[in-house]
């Protein structure tokens, strides 16, 4: 498996983009809070990306939804990500901002909100799930199935150090900065998921492979 999708994910979870979020929702946190929430978020990234990639194609066998279908359902949904980042906005983020606001509501509360919304919708959502499903279906092997796995490590390590110098990224970049950075993953996401619906476009219409 080569790093395409490890390039996918980091651009759909974007840690950068939830920086501004993650400060806003921890005002008020003690130190030791703001590790914990870290920790909780990088550790439930984790989980949905590697439970998406063990157990995402039985679920798709259960429902009887074929892989094609679920790259073109897939693709969309990861273009409505990018297109969210290129107005500077969470990949995984709804437009409503209802979960923002929710979870403003419940850090001041002193509710952990390092679950809901940190982590789901605003770090993974759909289109995360989708993306780490179709690459799944892709891997050839036991070996390349725990490197998808590995990938989600390797997002879990991205979101925790991005969240625990969320301080120091927030002055140094400003939010000017995050958001540039924001738009360059939204551009490569929505390259990316052309080519992923064009794909299963070809699956379910062989003639446009012609």
């Amino acid at each position: 498996m080569d790093l395409k999708p490890l390039v996918t994910l980091l651009a759909i979870v974007n840690p950068l983009a939830i920086v501004p979020f993650f400060i806003h929702y921890t005002q008020g946190f003690s130190r030791a809070q703001r590790r914990h929430t870290v920790a909780v978020a990088s550790l439930t990234a984790f989980l949905v990306i590697a439970s998406s990639a063990l157990l995402g194609l039985q679920l798709l066998a259960f429902f009887g939804i074929s892989l094609a279908s679920f790259q073109v359902g897939g693709g969309m949904l990861l273009l409505t990500s990018a297109l969210n980042m290129l107005n500077a906005q969470p990949a995984e983020a709804k437009r409503d901002g209802g979960e923002m606001a929710e979870g403003a509501q419940r850090a001041a509360m002193g509710a952990s909100i390092a679950v809901v919304p940190l982590t789901i919708p605003l770090l993974t959502g759909p289109a995360t799930i989708s993306t780490v499903v179709i690459y799944a279906e892709q891997a050839r092997s036991f070996l390349q199935l725990v490197a998808l796995v590995g990938y989600g490590v390797v997002i879990a390590l991205a979101t925790a150090v991005c969240l625990s110098l969320a301080d120091v990224i927030a002055r140094v970049l400003g939010r000017t900065g995050i958001n540039v950075m924001t738009r360059l993953m939204g551009l490569i996401l929505a390259a990316l998921a052309v080519e992923v619906m064009s794909l299963g476009l070809m699956k379910l219409f062989p003639a446009l492979a012609r």
